[in-house]
């Protein structure tokens, strides 16, 4: 029998995908739990243009994240820290602090995806980090710290 089945699923298969099972797992397991549907022709047109609307919409997200990283490595962005006598900061320079930075230059990113080059930002200087806006698509960014 054969089952388009509506999320992944281990050793069987992928959403979206017509797998072929047998009639009493099918009954007894994949319908009841909502795992799978029968592969019949009105399934089947309903699940390609489904795939074919998801991939336009996954087409559209990932050139605004494109566009996005034109926009992002042209900037540097200033970090404000408290500085001591010695220009070592207070504490360290974090992700959510970018984010804030980036806010303010009307780009909204997720504190989560951004990752600092460094280990530990402690001093003054210039650093780089990257940012994940889309699965394929990676920003380099640089940002300077500076004291308060």
């Amino acid at each position: 029998m054969d089952v388009i089945l509506k999320q992944d699923m281990d050793n069987l298969g992928y959403a979206d995908e017509i797998v072929k099972v047998k009639p009493g797992y099918a009954r007894n397991f994949l319908f009841p739990r909502g795992l799978a549907i029968i592969a019949n022709t009105m399934n089947k047109k309903v699940m390609a243009e489904t795939q074919k609307q998801r991939a336009h919409k996954a087409q559209k997200v990932k050139g605004d994240a494109e566009s996005m990283v034109k926009q992002l490595e042209s900037m540097v962005l200033k970090v404000g820290a408290k500085v001591g006598e010695s220009g070592k900061i207070y504490g360290s320079v974090t992700a959510l602090q970018l984010a804030d930075v980036l806010s303010k230059h009307d780009v909204i990113v997720d504190r989560k995806k951004i990752h600092i080059d460094e280990e530990h930002i402690k001093a003054l200087g210039t650093y780089t980090a990257t940012v994940n806006l889309h699965k394929d698509v990676k920003a380099k960014i640089t940002f300077e710290v500076i004291a308060e």
